[in-house]
């Protein structure tokens, strides 16, 4: 294939995240392109900036306009150490909810908020293995295990599921008298 150029290219790249089903990385869309993924990610900018509704997860980028049917949504507040990390990852997403973001609340730069966008138990998994071979650290590890997260399930029946089960294992941070 032949290397597109700018608005050409942008189009090829929406129109591919726009019809796929899975996350597409930025290095498959450099490939798709013939361009770098350093392009990629400047190109995916400047379509966010256009108000395309892209996102990056950790498994790559997503088209969310076809994926937002109506869905109930919650910000649960949520407390464990980095090990228990996948457990709880995976107790949400048995319970039937997307977890769409973490966010935590510093003393310098506010609420930070960063994209996992895991629905099932493979996204999980997916997750994990980039944390790990990055050598990443969890947002929650700046605020001694507390953070929050925004869950999406189809009803609201499968969002109070998903907090009971967080609040079973010890993982839902709730008030106390």
């Amino acid at each position: 294939m032949k290397k597109l150029l700018g608005e050409q290219r942008r189009q090829f790249l929406l129109d591919k995240i726009k019809t796929s089903t899975q996350p597409l990385t930025g290095s498959e869309l450099a490939a798709l392109a013939n361009v770098s993924r350093q392009v990629i990610v400047g190109d995916m900018t400047l379509l966010k900036a256009k108000g395309e509704p892209i996102i990056a997860t950790s498994q790559g980028y997503l088209f969310l306009a076809e994926r937002m049917t109506e869905q109930a949504s919650r910000r649960i507040a949520c407390r464990h150490q980095p090990e228990d990390t996948e457990r709880e990852l995976k107790l949400l997403v048995q319970a039937g909810v997307t977890v769409k973001d973490v966010s935590i609340e510093h003393p310098v730069y506010g609420e930070l908020t960063a994209g996992i966008h895991v629905s099932n138990v493979q996204d999980v998994e997916a997750f994990m293995k980039r944390v790990r071979d990055t050598g990443a650290s969890y947002l929650l590890e700046l605020t001694d295990g507390t953070h929050l997260h925004t869950i999406t399930a189809p009803d609201n029946t499968t969002l109070e599921k998903a907090v009971n089960v967080m609040r079973d294992n010890g993982f839902l941070l709730e008030e106390t008298e």
